[in-house]
């Protein structure tokens, strides 16, 4: 087995993006949303073409987890549609994409890093802390699940 690695998307993620991201989301019991079918369904479209990146985690040549960041009005990138499997969490892969994230962003000039998620994620919400994300005030969302905000400064 080799070390998983983290790579930028490409054409041929399309399929494991999608079942990453609905996985995921049934697993948390959580109701696949209008915003949730146009992202996963339309990375190109909604999230690259719109200046955003997407980043994949590999292992022996599969996909195992992904991150992206959606370019925001602000200048800003917000971190949405992070997943790791089950069978290889516990190893740092959540870190890792959201060290690439930062390094991304910083590289790209941004101000910052935003995110939602839901206070039911608590062990994504320990790691974003941890990773130096604060939380904000309630923000406008699409999710009905989002009951959680948070940035980062960069």
């Amino acid at each position: 087995m080799t070390e998983p690695r983290i790579i930028p998307f490409r054409p041929d993620h399309v399929e494991a993006w999608a079942a990453l991201n609905t996985a995921w989301l049934r697993e948390g019991g959580f109701e696949i949303e209008a915003k949730d079918r146009k992202v996963i369904g339309d990375p190109q479209g909604s999230i690259l073409d719109a200046g955003g990146h997407i980043f994949m985690v590999e292992r022996d040549g599969q996909a195992v987890g992904c991150c992206a960041l959606m370019a925001m009005d602000d200048g800003g990138f917000e971190v949405a549609k992070m997943t790791v499997t089950p069978s290889a969490r516990g190893k740092g892969l959540s870190r890792q994409l959201l060290e690439a994230c930062e390094a991304t962003a910083r590289s790209a000039g941004a101000p910052r890093l935003y995110l939602e998620t839901s206070s039911a994620l608590t062990v994504a919400g320990q790691l974003y802390r941890s990773f130096g994300f604060v939380t904000l005030p309630p923000q406008p969302t699409p999710y009905a699940r989002a009951d959680v905000f948070m940035e980062k400064r960069l």
